[in-house]
């Protein structure tokens, strides 16, 4: 019994030792993460499904999202830019022009993103005039790179993608809010957040 008691009181002891030693539970100052590269911004989400075409040859499927700060965006590349966004991709017809040139119907798996870019010029078929577009609260200019299946984690094809809130080319019959470079544009279902 007196052993009992003596390792009852050793036991309380350091309890009360670790509980009196502990830090406090709320963050501090120098625990609290900091998302910040010395730029003010505002983070952006987007969501969107879709589908492009009008140069020659060509339809790629789209659908993804993520999250982007348009005040990092850069047209120097390599540059590190706030954007984590990715999804699934499919030709679905034969690409024969641009980035994607020889992806085959029915191949496509994934893309994501190299960069947030500040701004490109677009075109929604081979004859159209260049338009600019440019990232936004409401439109988001990647460089995103595309992956097939036998491709594993090496992107087959590199290539300049828009997604946007609103119509970029509104001299087109229909809505064109997303875009791929050397395929075209498209009617996608989109959705932004801020």
């Amino acid at each position: 019994m007196k052993h009992l008691s003596h390792a009852a009181a050793l036991l309380s002891a350091v309890v009360l030792g670790a509980g009196c030693g502990d830090r406090p539970t709320s963050p501090t100052a120098s625990l609290v993460p900091s998302f910040s590269n010395g730029r003010s911004g505002s983070k952006h989400g987007f969501g969107f499904n879709g589908t492009v075409s009008g140069f020659p040859t060509g339809v790629v499927f789209l659908t993804g999202g993520g999250s982007y700060d348009a005040s990092t965006a850069s047209n120097t590349i390599p540059s590190e830019t706030f954007v984590h966004s990715g999804g699934g991709f499919r030709c679905t017809a034969d690409v024969g022009q641009g980035p994607l040139k020889g992806c085959a119907a029915g191949e496509g798996v994934r893309w994501d993103t190299a960069q947030l870019l500040a701004s490109t010029t677009f075109k929604c078929t081979g004859s159209d005039a260049a338009k600019p577009a440019a990232t936004s609260d409401h439109a988001v200019v990647l460089l995103a790179d595309f992956y097939r299946a036998g491709d594993g984690i090496d992107e087959s094809f590199t290539a300049q993608m828009i997604v946007s809130e609103t119509d970029i080319a509104p001299e087109i019959p229909g809505n064109q809010n997303l875009w791929v470079q050397g395929v075209g544009c498209g009617s996608a279902v989109v959705h932004f957040s801020n």
